[in-house]
């Protein structure tokens, strides 16, 4: 976390309406403070910098929550690269709340953000069934066993049970786990609440803001897009996802290594059709997942391939993998792709996310390396950073998080 001198506090304190002095010196501003709607101008001759406390780089699902949970305690600025928000990951989603997605880690992440999501309506529930052949029962015993103690609901089936969900599944399939919570995310209206609460706080996004420039200049970040519009801001936060460690690199803030990892998907006709009330299946090896969408099917060969931070496209070979490991799974044939696509899923090297203040650079906070659980965990992600980014107390929804699981230090 920044540390304020007395200088940078008096410019925060008048920048910030009723301003809450914290005993560690950090700012925030009351909760009960109305948002600011202008921003103020840079002081000195000439300058004509829009000044806000916080800037927050990308306005996909990441950016948009944080901005969401920041505007109405913080003048935000919220900047999109991009024609329109959501673009790249968040636009190419197939996301589902799954409570063990992710990893151990990830559970209380998942979890915290649950009621937030049942409650808005963004959540159709659909269950979700790991499968494995009979050669494959102690890895479902592990996947059982890895996930016992945090939280999720998991059961381990077999065959009856797992026909039972899905009559089509082919006979040598007879290792299982069901998790009866699991549920489709309606990830555009998630998106378009957070923007529209992010609106109704004063903060909306600026886009095609592509970003030129980054310079520390005493207490203050100056921002330069390509098309050279200039801001000033307090702090930063990196929520560029797949480019989030070109954007640190600019910020003079050290790589930490965010990978982005290729996923292709694609939807097809099937042969018989598909059941719309089929649950979301997923191989115990990671070679496939695929979900009714739709009337129709969406499925994906479960790919992770290194990719530079491009607009991502799916590859042919990716596709036709994806139809073989779903028609050795079904009796069913895939009889056209209608689409495809690919999304980039940026992972920290411990495929944990990175939320909190840069180790050595002053001003500068992370929330990035989200990887494909980064829609799931929206809600509870971006409170818990808001709440280290404002200097917050922590609510109900982030009681249970420990932050320190996901600093940027960690890999230091």
């Amino acid at each position: 976390m920044p540390n304020w001198s007395l200088s940078a506090k008096k410019r925060v304190t008048r920048y910030c309406a009723k301003p809450i002095q914290c005993a560690t010196g950090r700012w925030r501003r009351s909760p009960t403070s109305s948002p600011a709607k202008r921003p103020r101008r840079a002081e000195g001759s000439g300058l004509t910098q829009e000044h806000y406390d916080i800037a927050v780089i990308g306005a996909g699902m990441a950016g948009a929550s944080l901005a969401a949970e920041c505007a109405p305690n913080a003048r935000v600025l919220l900047l999109e690269a991009e024609e329109r928000p959501g673009y790249h990951t968040t636009g190419r989603s197939a996301a589902f709340w799954e409570e063990c997605y992710g990893g151990p880690a990830i559970v209380p992440l998942t979890l915290a953000s649950g009621a937030y999501l049942r409650d808005g309506g963004f959540l159709k529930l659909r269950g979700a069934m790991t499968i494995g052949r009979s050669a494959d029962a102690g890895l479902i015993d592990a996947f059982v066993n890895r996930f016992s103690d945090t939280g999720a609901t998991i059961e381990r089936i077999g065959a009856v049970a797992m026909r039972a969900r899905l009559p089509d599944l082919l006979p040598e399939w007879t290792e299982g786990v069901w998790q009866p919570h699991c549920s489709d995310i309606d990830v555009a209206a998630l998106h378009q609440h957070y923007l529209a609460l992010a609106a109704r706080a004063g903060t909306r996004p600026r886009c095609r803001a592509r970003i030129a420039r980054i310079e520390r200049n005493a207490e203050r970040w100056a921002i330069a897009d390509e098309r050279g519009r200039s801001w000033q801001a307090s702090a930063i936060v990196n929520a560029a996802g797949a480019w989030a460690d070109d954007v640190a690199r600019m910020a003079g803030a050290r790589a930490l290594g965010i990978q982005p990892l290729r996923r292709t998907v694609a939807q097809v006709e099937t042969d018989p059709p598909t059941d719309s009330a089929a649950p979301l299946v997923l191989d115990i090896n990671g070679r496939f997942y695929f979900k009714p969408e739709s009337g129709r099917l969406w499925l994906s060969p479960h790919d992770e391939t290194p990719s530079p931070a491009v607009d991502a496209a799916p590859e042919e070979m990716a596709v036709a993998e994806a139809i073989e490991r779903y028609q050795q799974t079904v009796d069913a044939k895939v009889t056209r792709v209608e689409r495809r696509w690919a999304g980039l899923r940026s992972f920290s090297p411990d495929r944990a996310p990175v939320y909190g203040w840069d180790p050595t650079v002053d001003g500068f906070f992370w929330f990035a390396g989200q990887g494909g659980f980064g829609i799931q965990t929206a809600p509870a992600a971006a409170r818990l950073a808001s709440q280290l980014l404002l200097d917050a107390p922590r609510d109900a929804m982030t009681a249970p998080l420990d932050a320190g699981l996901y600093r940027p230090g960690r890999f230091a």
